[in-house]
């Protein structure tokens, strides 16, 4: 049902440069790109994930409340996700590991902001 997500960005270049270096650690790369934005992803039958100067020519900013969630198929790739983004400089919202109970209906995620502030959730559901 969702076919793309984006995040204003500031600073695009810049935001190239960290979601390229981010999700490279998925085999994840450029999938579209247009002058004020860029997107990730698989491929197009995917929903993908994306960057954007806003249209209205204002500055962009950090919806409160608003947190953009990348499911995974391992909980490895979640700590690794979570430590790249540290590593290049992210803000830790929310350590890797389980909020609630284990077995198949685990909530397994971590959380970051990139740097823009944007909130990422990496997750899993099940062991």
């Amino acid at each position: 049902m969702i076919g793309y997500t984006l995040v204003g960005t500031n600073d695009l270049e810049r935001a190239k440069g960290y979601y390229d270096a981010l999700f490279g650690t998925l085999g994840i790369g450029r999938i579209m790109e247009m002058d004020r934005m860029c997107a990730w992803g698989p491929n197009h039958e995917v929903p993908m994930f994306g960057v954007i100067i806003p249209f209205d020519g204002n500055p962009a900013t950090v919806g409160n409340g608003v947190m953009i969630s990348l499911p995974m198929d391992s909980r490895a790739k979640i700590d690794g996700l979570h430590a790249k983004a540290l590593a290049l400089s992210s803000k830790d919202e929310g350590a890797p590991g389980v909020r609630g109970g284990e077995g198949d209906q685990a909530f397994y995620a971590a959380y970051f902001r990139d740097l823009d502030g944007n909130k990422i959730c990496a997750f899993r559901i099940g062991a």
